[in-house]
This record gives C-alpha cells, sequence and structure tokens, in this order.
C-alpha cells in the first residue's frame, strides 16, 4: 500500500496518517462530539495466515479515520455532485464490523462470482487454441509453427491496439455497457472459428478476437474497485485471475471429450471445440447486461426493481470506499478522458520500470506455455493424453498464483514477491536447454510442467501499477499502458520458438535465459528507483516546518504520485 507523510513527517500508512491528520486539525474550542465514534485505524501490514480473520468486535464501530472527518479537508475532497454515487455520501456515517463484512460478503456473491466467470469466459476463447493443436489443427489448414506464431502475434497486436480505445469507450458508456458488449461480439468471433479453411481466414479470426477482447481486463479492474477498497481489491484480482487457470482445466478436460467428435458430419474435433465452447461464452456475454450495475447505488433495473441492496447497504458501501480512497469520486462512470490527460500518464516517467516490467516479465515462461500442448504432441502422446497430461500444469499454476499474491501482502514487498517467477523459472530453463532427444519424455514432461505451473504474478504487477498510479483517471490509463505492455510481451514469447528449431528448440530456450536473467537485475533496479525516489521525498518533507508542510498542500499545483507526500510501494 502506498503511504502519505502526516504533518511532522512521521511515515504512517494512509490510514494512520489521515487518522493523525484528523486529531492536529481541531482547534482547541472544537470537542469529539463533533465528530462520531471512530474505529482504530486498521494497520494494513498484517503477518497473519490467510484463513485466519483480524480479531476485532464485530459490534463495533469499523469506519476508518479519513480526510472526511476534518472540517478543511472535508470541503478539499467532498466528492462533486456529479459523481454516481453522491447522494450516499455522508461524512458522519458509522457501522460496524458486522455490518460491513456481511455487504463484503453480499458484493462477492453478486459481484466477484459472476466477473471471475466473465474472465473465464475470455480465457476459454482465447486460450483454446492450444487444445485444438491437439486434433491435427495445423495440418488440417495446412500450417507450420510459424503461421500459428504469427496468429499469436497478431492476436496479441490486435488485443494492445485495442486496450486504449476500449477504455475510452468503457469510461464514456460505462462498463456495464461495453463489457458485455466485448463478450457477445468476441464469442460470436470465436464461435465462427468453425468455419475456417485456410491460414488466411485463421490469421482473419485470431486479429478479430484480439480486437474484440482488448480492454476487458482493464475495464474490468476498474469496474470492480468501485465496490472494494484498495486492501481488499488485490486478493480479489488474485481470485479474478485464478479463473485463468481454471478456465484452462476445464477446456482442457471438456476438449478431451469435444475432440472425439472428429468425423462426425465430416468435421474435425477441433470445429466442435470451437462452435461449444464459443456458444458458452456468448450466454455469458448476453447474461452479463442484466449482471452488472452500473455502480453500488445503481443496482435497481426494470428486471430488478428492489435492486441488490438497501439504502443503509449503499451508505456504508460508498463511504467505506470513498474513505479509503478519496480519489475514486474525481470521475464519474460515464466520463470519458481527454487526450491531454491521457498524454500526461504516457509522460510519467515514475511508472515506467512498472511498464518495462510487464512488458519483460513474462517472456521466461509463456514459450514452454502456448507450445507445451505441442511439445507433448512432439514427444509421442496421443490426442487425449495430451490434453490431460496439460491439466497438472494448470492445478499447479492455479495453487501458486494464490499463493504468492497473498505473499506479496504478508512480505509488504512487490518487487520481493514478483521477482520469485524469474528466480522459479530460471533453474528449470538451465535443465530444459540442457535435454538432448534422449531425454526420457516423462523428466521433459516434468519439467514443463513445472515452468508452466510458475508462479502467475501478474495480478500483483497490476495492483502495483494501480496503487503508484494514485487516482482514478490515472489508473484507467495507466492499466491500460501496463496491459498493452503485457500484451506486447505476449508478441515477443510468441516469436522466440521457431520452427526450424523444433523439436528442442535449443535456441529459443538460451534466448530465455538470457532474458530471465536480465530481468532479475532489472527487478534489484525497480527496487532500488521506487526506495530513492521515496528517500528524497522523506529527506525533503521531514525538513520542512508543519507550516511549511500544510502550505505545500494548500497551494501545490503537482498532482497525483507527483506530490511530495506521495510514497511509491515497492
Amino acid at each position: 500500500m502506498s503511504t502519505i507523510l502526516t504533518k511532522g513527517g512521521i511515515k504512517a500508512t494512509e490510514a494512520e496518517a489521515l487518522d493523525n491528520a484528523t486529531k492536529e486539525s481541531f482547534s482547541p474550542n472544537e470537542t469529539s462530539a463533533e465528530v462520531p465514534v471512530l474505529s482504530s485505524p486498521v494497520t494494513i501490514r498484517r503477518r497473519r495466515p490467510f484463513w485466519k480473520k483480524p480479531k476485532y468486535e464485530l459490534d463495533s464501530v469499523a469506519t476508518q479515520p479519513s480526510v472526511f472527518d476534518d472540517h478543511v479537508t472535508l470541503e478539499i475532497y467532498r466528492p462533486p455532485s456529479s459523481w454516481e454515487n453522491a447522494h450516499r455520501f455522508d461524512p458522519n456515517a458509522r457501522w460496524t464490523w458486522r455490518e460491513e463484512n456481511r455487504i463484503v460478503r453480499k458484493i462477492d456473491f453478486k459481484v466477484m462470482i459472476w466477473a471471475f466467470l466473465m474472465f473465464f469466459s475470455l480465457d476459454l476463447d482465447r486460450s483454446n487454441i492450444s487444445q485444438a493443436n491437439t486434433d491435427n489443427f495445423l495440418d488440417d489448414l495446412g500450417m507450420n509453427t510459424d503461421d500459428f506464431n504469427l496468429g499469436n502475434t497478431l492476436f496479441k497486436l490486435c488485443f494492445l491496439i485495442a486496450e486504449l480505445p476500449s477504455q475510452l469507450i468503457s469510461k464514456r458508456v460505462g462498463p456495464d455497457v461495453w463489457v458485455p458488449s466485448q463478450m457477445v461480439l468476441w464469442s460470436l468471433v470465436s464461435l465462427s472459428q468453425f468455419w475456417i479453411k485456410n491460414r488466411t481466414t485463421f490469421l482473419a479470426t485470431r486479429c478479430l478476437l484480439g480486437f474484440m477482447q482488448g480492454g476487458f481486463i482493464p475495464d474490468m479492474v476498474l469496474y470492480l474497485s468501485y465496490f472494494y477498497t484498495k486492501s481488499e481489491l488485490p486478493l480479489r484480482l488474485a481470485w479474478f485471475w485464478a479463473s485463468n487457470y481454471v478456465a484452462e482445466i476445464v477446456s482442457a478436460l471438456t476438449a478431451s471429450v469435444i475432440l472425439r467428435l472428429r468425423g462426425v458430419g465430416g468435421y474435425a474435433g477441433w470445429r466442435y471445440l470451437f462452435l461449444i465452447e464459443g456458444c458458452l461464452t456468448l450466454f455469458i456475454g448476453v447474461v452479463s447486461f442484466f449482471m452488472m450495475p452500473p455502480s453500488p447505488t445503481q443496482t435497481k433495473a426494470w428486471f430488478r426493481p428492489k435492486g441488490w441492496f438497501t439504502e443503509r447497504e449503499e451508505v456504508i458501501m460508498v463511504n467505506r470506499v470513498i474513505r479509503d480512497d478519496p480519489t475514486k469520486s474525481d470521475m464519474h462512470n460515464r466520463e470519458g478522458l481527454t487526450i491531454k490527460a491521457i498524454a500526461k500518464v504516457f509522460m510519467d516517467w515514475r511508472m515506467w520500470p512498472v511498464y518495462i516490467l510487464g512488458l519483460l516479465h513474462m517472456v521466461p515462461v509463456q514459450p514452454p506455455q502456448t507450445y507445451l500442448t505441442l511439445i507433448l504432441r512432439n514427444l509421442g502422446y496421443t490426442t487425449t493424453q495430451t490434453n490431460l497430461l496439460s491439466v497438472p500444469s494448470k492445478v499447479i499454476g492455479l495453487f501458486t498464483l494464490l499463493t504468492f499474491c497473498y505473499l506479496s501482502e504478508i512480505i509488504d514487498s512487490r518487487v520481493g514477491a514478483t521477482v520469485l517467477l524469474q528466480i522459479w523459472a530460471l533453474p528449470l530453463l538451465v535443465a530444459l536447454y540442457n535435454f538432448t532427444e534422449q531425454t526420457s519424455p516423462w523428466v521433459y514432461f516434468v519439467v514443463v510442467t513445472l515452468i508452466t505451473g510458475f508462479p502467475y504474478i501478474h495480478p500483483v504487477q497490476v495492483a502495483w501499477a494501480s496503487t503508484n498510479s494514485y487516482s482514478v483517471g490515472t489508473r484507467t490509463v495507466s492499466a491500460s499502458i501496463y496491459n498493452m505492455c503485457y500484451q506486447a510481451d505476449g508478441m515477443i514469447s510468441a516469436n522466440i520458438y521457431r520452427n526450424d528449431d523444433k523439436p528442442l528448440y535449443k535456441r529459443g530456450n538460451r534466448a530465455l535465459i538470457i532474458i530471465c536473467a536480465a530481468n532479475i537485475a532489472f527487478y534489484a533496479f525497480t527496487y532500488v528507483f521506487y526506495k530513492r525516489i521515496n528517500e528524497i521525498r522523506d529527506k525533503k518533507w521531514i525538513s520542512w516546518t508543519a507550516e511549511e508542510q500544510q502550505e505545500y498542500l494548500n497551494t501545490t499545483k503537482d498532482e497525483g504520485n507527483s506530490k511530495m507526500n506521495f510514497r511509491f510501494v515497492y
């Protein structure tokens, strides 16, 4: 979590700092009766097992201290009337832990589970190409590995190109309208792959699929931030991305059945795979129009006249989120972004290290992951065996994803948690590079499975980019930029294993080892980079008197993460 500095130069978590600022802002003749009782600030850096909840009295006040408890800063940060939740904002609202826990569970059930299912459908449609490969997909279309690489590259490129335009549309019309529209469009493209005939139609559908799916992920991350606090969101994002692994496991298992339809009606099994799974995601996309309310206070509709939440619940939802992050009211959910605002985020050099890591961090493990089914087929396994043998890596990946996302909160270090992916991959890549054609297929399978079961730290880096971006407006654009870098990562990865390098891909694996080692060095640089910026700001901030600090806060033109009292996480 990012930190700010209180007057006097003491570093604290945001909640603690706001509590101290609130206390110091009252004049001697003001009484505590003017502000209703608040909870003690929750310390974010808890060291506890994930299955244990923090201890507090359920009927005690859960409302956290914030800038809204000070009569001066209240007016500075008061949400504008244009904000869609402004009518439920109440700086004097108080609630208990029992009420908050019940509401969070309700949000998880109403919002998070469906978000999981939507992401599941996206990954089902973009990754089933791997299962199609086990059913002679390339041979049926007269293609080779290089053609497959080109298709993946074009998919990533189109996905990347669509990121920012998709975000701009989403901010204008709202993710509740745009995201289901995306889902319907890409599912139509996905099921149309039943009729592809050659290399040209294959490449065309990969391009269209990339265009339709681009922007979905940052749109959904922004949407979830409407409902959750900063401390709640990372774990939800971990489960959000866990749907990738669930989709791949389900796809592998269902493919082992669907691909047996080869020959029915004179069609290949992979054609039925695209058709059936595309129809499934089309159904989910249509239902999503009815399952995504615009905001916590806009759940009522003609088909849901009573809405999901009571007025009391809406007050609690809005105020707990806005107290946690006052910048969430900066833009309403139908407000577009200007070109100037977008350019400003692009030019924020303080975010560049995170973007570069987004570009490179997955390169060492993506080629073995993409080619897992082809590698297993080349080793002599049957179609059914190949699909079933791809399942263990997904199960391992699901476990390591959740473990490492939680680890990032435990050790309170984004670099410390994310660099572990490179440390995991490096010795396995070295082993893979030293394999020969005489190596046992089962030994090869074990090593490749461990590589493709890598800790998927992408959700941690998404949350890292979001935290260091500071406000809703910059978060929206920075999320797109980061995801564009991540898709470019996939374009690089898609061209490392070449047709003239198979079956062992010696040249490709050597390149992956070099990139992996370079990544470890860059993670170290990123740690020093952000640590040094914070130290310079600390030194300057502490050298000021309390009056000078207040004068800066009142008059500064610095915005977002350029403010002197903002501290980057690393």
